[in-house]
């Protein structure tokens, strides 16, 4: 297939801005605190050795949700996949940070290169992946292209795209053919997505509606020893967590933390923001409503009211010290935060209605009992106060949670075996 003059165009223009991208993004990562020799991964030159008679199977992931959400899947590949070694790739220092904690046996991680020449051409010649799997959104031309020209095998997992995205690629039909053309499989979260990627043009026999693997996330991690701390701290008082909440949403919860104390007096809430760079706002959110709080990132305990988890990373264990979680990005129209994580840990999810991020697992869970949705405060305020005053019923909804998430692991592994499958990786 001859390349289209869209693509050709990309590429001349790649060679042009390269230098301008690669100050930026080595820049970027500097300021992240990290090192020079790492920020020029982004070049495309390896600080990790390629394990030389053993395949090499590439992921490629965005950001943080991208590249947590195929720990998983990595992990079962390597168990059915015993010789192979794996690589992760991302573009954010946060999402590095995070990786590195949970790093899957015989996995390394670098940043991925920009889409340019240079920067591709030193990575494919250091790595020589024998397959590359892509996640959700990550549709860089001379990414794809190349990698498919090396002889690596391509997948596409987790496929979804904006309805802005997808009606841009509609206006270019023979870039989007020359693109989606290099995968062996394409996995969508729906069938929904299927379609619509049949509809780009993709290989009609090659797409599937796969499952939304950020819904089959390994657990999060507990620091054991922060978790005894709290627990000492809190001396047996009740406790329910917000999380990752967005601005406007911390009112909601405020406001519903306050009518819960009038008959849970002893009642700590804490309230972990998505963006942890809001925790001054978030703090004088809960001072004006005459909460009481204590602060993360102030070294402080959760001892009062309100307890500000402004940290990243450390959901885990916030979610270990109760049964009961609001999850935000919900309740305005954001699409929602991963309910697997919450239910994973043995808690029980409420949510606001505006989930379409994650609109199949939430009926799942809402079918089996381990989640429920809410419409604002008032609502809130009710479940939280039946839940929590009510064992029976909290038990038995923590109990689906728990049951659901043993559910999910036969779905992942046979992903994994797909893959491995389709990408001839089983040979």
């Amino acid at each position: 297939m001859s390349a289209p003059f869209l693509y050709r165009a990309w590429v001349g223009a790649s060679m042009v801005l390269v230098p301008f991208f690669a100050r930026s993004e080595v820049r970027k990562l500097r300021r992240a605190g990290v090192s020079v020799l790492r920020a020029h991964e982004k070049l495309g030159h390896a600080t990790e050795p390629r394990k030389k008679g053993v395949p090499l199977i590439w992921f490629h992931a965005a950001s943080v949700g991208e590249s947590l959400s195929v720990l998983a899947l990595i992990t079962r590949m390597g168990v059915a996949l015993p010789n192979a070694t794996f690589l992760i790739t991302s573009g954010t220092a946060t999402s590095a940070a995070l990786i590195a904690d949970r790093l899957p046996p015989r996995t390394v991680h670098q940043f991925a290169p920009l889409d340019a020449p240079g920067p591709l051409k030193r990575f494919l010649k250091h790595w020589k992946p024998d397959a590359a799997i892509f996640v959700e959104s990550e549709l860089w031309p001379q990414m794809l292209r190349r990698t498919f020209a090396s002889g690596a095998k391509l997948a596409l997992v987790n496929a979804r795209l904006s309805e802005k995205s997808m009606t841009s690629w509609r206006k270019h039909p023979a870039f989007a053919r020359y693109l989606l053309d290099v995968f062996s499989l394409i996995l969508t979260q729906n069938d929904a997505m299927a379609q619509a990627m049949v509809a780009m043009h993709a290989p009609t026999e090659r797409v599937a509606r796969g499952i939304n693997l950020k819904s089959m996330s390994d657990p999060l991690p507990v620091d054991e020893d922060a978790l005894y701390e709290a627990r000492a701290s809190l001396r047996h008082r009740p406790v329910w967590v917000a999380s990752s909440t967005h601005e406007g949403e911390e009112t909601i919860v405020l406001a519903a933390h306050k009518e819960l104390l009038k008959t849970h007096p002893d009642l700590c809430l804490i309230l972990a923001p998505r963006h942890p760079e809001r925790g001054q706002d978030v703090m004088n959110l809960i001072a004006g409503a005459g909460l009481s709080l204590t602060r993360r990132t102030r070294g402080d305990a959760p001892d009062n009211q309100v307890f500000l988890a402004d940290t990243m990373g450390e959901l885990g264990t916030w979610y270990a010290l109760t049964d009961v979680v609001f999850l935000g990005g919900s309740l305005s129209p954001i699409g929602g935060h991963n309910p697997f994580e919450v239910a994973q840990s043995g808690a029980t999810v409420l949510s606001g209605n505006h989930v379409s991020n994650f609109a199949e697992t939430y009926a799942a869970m809402e079918a089996s009992g381990a989640a429920r949705l809410v419409a604002d405060s008032d609502d809130l305020t009710v479940r939280v106060d039946a839940l929590l005053s009510d064992d029976a019923l909290r038990g038995k909804a923590c109990a689906a949670a728990i049951a659901f998430t043993a559910d999910q692991t036969d779905m992942l592994d046979s992903i994994a075996i797909r893959l491995i499958n389709a990408l001839e990786l089983s040979k």
